[in-house]
Parts: C-alpha cells; sequence; structure tokens
C-alpha cells in the first residue's frame, strides 16, 4: 500500500492501483477524459476550498482512457497554472496497462485564488462560482476577517445611542467581566476595547450593539414573532427594531406578556400558574440567535409560536466541519460573530465555554420538556420547542373551565412581596416608557419577579401596555395603595 499525503492522495507517482476501481469523484477528486483550459476553473476551486486532486485521462468510471499528448500537458499545464492562477501545482504522470494519464495535486491556499477575476469554489463534487454575499464572506475568511468586523463608513461614535451604551455598562459592571476603570471611560475609548473600532472607522459589529437604527447599515437585523394557529394561519405578529441588547430584552418581554400561556399545577393546596416553556431556555436559545446569526443574509431572526411549540430560526451556518451531533455534544466555543460574542459575554449575558446548548437542555428538563429539536438544513439553525403534553392539556382544561364559567377567568394570588406591586405602579404611573428591565433595576427586584407581578397586574385590570412595542407605554388604570 502506497503511503498517503494529508489528503489520502498516493504521495506523487505511487496512486495505489489496487485502490483505484473503488474511488469515485468527491470532495477532493475530479476525473475529466482530456485537457480542456476552462478546466483552470476547477483548479481554482480546488485551492479556495480544501485542496484536491484533478485527473486527466479517466472517464467518469475513473477508468484509464490514456492521453497522446501527455508529455506536451506535463510541461504546458503548469505553466498556464502560474500565468492565469498565479499558483503552482505539481503534475505528474502515470501508466498503466501502457496508457499514461496525469494528476495535478492542489494544495488548499491561505489566499483567494481567481480565474481571470472569478472565483470558484469546490463543494460536494460540483464546482460552484462564487458571487454576492457568498464571495464576500469567502473573501472575507480568506483575510482572517469576519463580517462583523468590516468597517463602516459614514457611521460615529455620536450616532451611537446613549441608552444602549448605559444599559452595557450597567450589564458589565454587574458581571464584573470589564475593568470599572475601563467603564469609566468615555464612549468611544469603550468601543475601541471592545476591539469595535478600525482606524477611525466602526465596525459592522457597533452598529448592531450600539445603534437603534442598525437596519440602516444591515437589513433584515431585526426580529419577528408570530402566533400561529396552523402553519398558514398566522393570527398576529411583532417586531422588535432597536440595538441588539434591547432585541434581546424586549423580545423575551412581549413574549411572556402577549404570546405565552401558563398551565396550572399544585403545589400541595397552592395552585401555581407556570409558562409552557422556561424563560431561561428560550432566553439562551435567543441569544446564541442573536450571536451567531448571518446577518449578510439580509433576513430577520424569525420566532413562530403555536399552542403547543415554539420555533426559532436564524440565518446562519455550523462552523466548518461541524456536524449536529458535535453542536449537541461538548464542544469549544465557535462564534460566527466574535466581536458580538464578545461584547455580550462582556456585559453577562453569555458564556465563553460553548455551553448554551447544555444550559437549554438542563433548562428544559428541569421544566419537564424534552430537549429541543435542532435542524441545520434550512440555510439556518432552527430550534423547536416541544411543550410537555401534560401541560398542554392542563392549559385547555383550564381555559375550557374558564369558558364554562362565562368566559370570567378567576384570578389566583401568585406569591408576590406585598410591596412589589405597589412600587410597579408607582414608577410606571410616574414613568410610563420604563421597561420592565429598569423597573426590575429601580426596586431592586429580580426580573422574574418584576414579570410575574406585573402579569398579575395586567390580568387584574390594574395596568396595560398601550401602543406598538417599541415607542409604546404602559398606563396605570387605578389607584394604588400602600
Amino acid at each position: 500500500m502506497a503511503s498517503c499525503d494529508k489528503y489520502g492522495f498516493a504521495e506523487a507517482g505511487t496512486f495505489d492501483r489496487e485502490d483505484t476501481p473503488a474511488v469515485k469523484e468527491n470532495q477532493l477528486m475530479e476525473w475529466k477524459e482530456s485537457w480542456r483550459d476552462e478546466y483552470l476553473k476547477w483548479i481554482c476551486g480546488f485551492a479556495n476550498a480544501q485542496g484536491g486532486m484533478l485527473i486527466i485521462g479517466k472517464n467518469d468510471r475513473g477508468e484509464v482512457l490514456g492521453l497522446a499528448n501527455a508529455a506536451k500537458l506535463l510541461e504546458d499545464i503548469p505553466n498556464k497554472v502560474r500565468d492565469v492562477l498565479g499558483m503552482v501545482v505539481p503534475v505528474n504522470v502515470l501508466s498503466e496497462d501502457g496508457k499514461e494519464w496525469l494528476e495535478i495535486i492542489v494544495e488548499p491556499y491561505p489566499s483567494p485564488i481567481s480565474y481571470k477575476g472569478e472565483y470558484h469554489y469546490r463543494s460536494g463534487s460540483t464546482k460552484q462560482e462564487l458571487k454576492g454575499t457568498a464571495l464576500d464572506k469567502f473573501l472575507l475568511q480568506k483575510q482572517g476577517r469576519r463580517w462583523d468586523g468590516v468597517p463602516v463608513p459614514d457611521f460615529g461614535v455620536n450616532d451611537c445611542s446613549s441608552a444602549a451604551f448605559k444599559l452595557f455598562k450597567a450589564k458589565a459592571a454587574k458581571s464584573g467581566r470589564m475593568n470599572e476603570d475601563v467603564l469609566q471611560d468615555d464612549n468611544d475609548q469603550l468601543l475601541d476595547n471592545l476591539q469595535l473600532k478600525d482606524g477611525r472607522y466602526l465596525k459592522k459589529a457597533a452598529t448592531l450593539l450600539f445603534f437603534d437604527q442598525p437596519e440602516k447599515f444591515v437589513g433584515g437585523a431585526y426580529i419577528k414573532i408570530g402566533f400561529f394557529v396552523t402553519d398558514d394561519n398566522l393570527r398576529y405578529q411583532d417586531e422588535i427594531h432597536s440595538n441588539v441588547f434591547e432585541q434581546v430584552e424586549k423580545t423575551l418581554e412581549i413574549l411572556f406578556f402577549k404570546y405565552l400561556k401558563a398551565y396550572i399545577r399544585y403545589e400541595g393546596i397552592q395552585r401555581v400558574e407556570e409558562f409552557l416553556f422556561p424563560r431561561l431556555a428560550l432566553r439562551e436559545a435567543l441569544l446564541n440567535a442573536v450571536v451567531h446569526k448571518d446577518y449578510s443574509s439580509g433576513i430577520p431572526i424569525q420566532i413562530s409560536v403555536y399552542d403547543d411549540k415554539i420555533v426559532m430560526w436564524s440565518s446562519g451556518q455550523l462552523p466548518q466541519d461541524w456536524t449536529i451531533d458535535r453542536l449537541l455534544g461538548k464542544h469549544p466555543s465557535a462564534p460566527y460573530n466574535p466581536l458580538l460574542a464578545n461584547a455580550f459575554f462582556r456585559a453577562g449575558y453569555i458564556e465563553s465555554w460553548g455551553r448554551g446548548i447544555e444550559k437549554i437542555n438542563r433548562e428544559c428538563s428541569e421544566h419537564g420538556l424534552a430537549p429541543p429539536l435542532y435542524d441545520c438544513s434550512m440555510s439556518g439553525l432552527m430550534l423547536t420547542f416541544m411543550a410537555n403534553p401534560e401541560h398542554v392539556n392542563a392549559l385547555r382544561r383550564e381555559q375550557a373551565s374558564i369558558t364554562h364559567q362565562g368566559n370570567t377567568p378567576q384570578i389566583t394570588p401568585v406569591k408576590t412581596p406585598v410591596k412589589t406591586p405597589v412600587k410597579i405602579l408607582r414608577l410606571l404611573a410616574a414613568k410610563p416608557s420604563m421597561t420592565l428591565n429598569e423597573v426590575a433595576a429601580e426596586i431592586q427586584k429580580s426580573l422574574s419577579a418584576v414579570e410575574r407581578a406585573s402579569s398579575k397586574l395586567v390580568k387584574e385590570g390594574r395596568m396595560k401596555y398601550v401602543g406598538p412595542q417599541k415607542g409604546g407605554h404602559w398606563e396605570v388604570l387605578e389607584e394604588y395603595d400602600e
């Protein structure tokens, strides 16, 4: 058996003929019956991908047909590759049963290779010409850069949102992942410390993190939520626009106030309302979607809510050579947008060890749910959370009971400290534009506690939210007692 190089090819001139009949065209091998200059595109495609071998003198079945001009091609092909592609490839003559054929061995090149201004790429057993966003991503990758690190002209620190900086600094101070002295720097220096500057320009990640209208620079940089009765029956929907920090906060807020339903369970004789899906699992999945999204696609993150499931989809792809099995197993952190990931990490939103899926699965298990289903076959990654059938049935029984009682829901008090609802009402009466996250920070309660108390106040008709998600406000409907 001949020795092989890192691609599994036999060393030059020693291809194992016993294995030849079993070999088929694949990612790393292509057969051609005779040479044509257009096959320089195939060499270009191999060089831009994982390398490979172009064999001249064999048919599609791998049978040797032979070349009458093998000696001349042995001289001509390297010269044409050098002159047109600007690279050097070894070309070897081999023979079998008196018939000669050529093998052209192509190494993967660290820099992009073009064929007369065209960029070709080997994918599977086909060659593709890269264009548009696919070409942009390829060129960035070859330069060791990512999409979120591209500089943006006509965008500076003065265009950024002071509220976004304030939110980030508060979160980062609480997480302890940035030095207090750094957080006291001006906003321009903070952007530099987060590696969001390229000379005098800010990078694309900054338009997402600290600009309230990122769609001005990045198409589709928002989140859509819809409630579906069936796949083709959309009942209502919302769009969440703003910087990505606020998108996460507002999306979770609107999900749990408008879209998700709670079932009834009992702890002893205490009647407890609990959502069908765990907040922390949905939060982690949403953060993963935001950080790993392929923003060059121009497509928003989409969350489809049903009575018994939630489907979350984000454009993007797994890291090269990754599979779903590897994603679901223990794996290192490999963010698609490292600058976004770094900012979210510093603000305490995410971990840096690739543990997001473990956290999602753990929360689902503790909530009595199966792990979500993962699918990366639809030009992105889709997660489907399925509710526990027992919880869904309990919810339906409760809804049927309410209907039977004349559509008058029976409100059961939630265990919330007595003064918390009063504080919420007082704050929102004074400043109706406050978010629940800001309320939680003001009264020094957890966001989940404020959400539970606020949900109760809404159900009791003591306050309501008026207007669109972005730009709307709270309205206190009755007096609050101390």
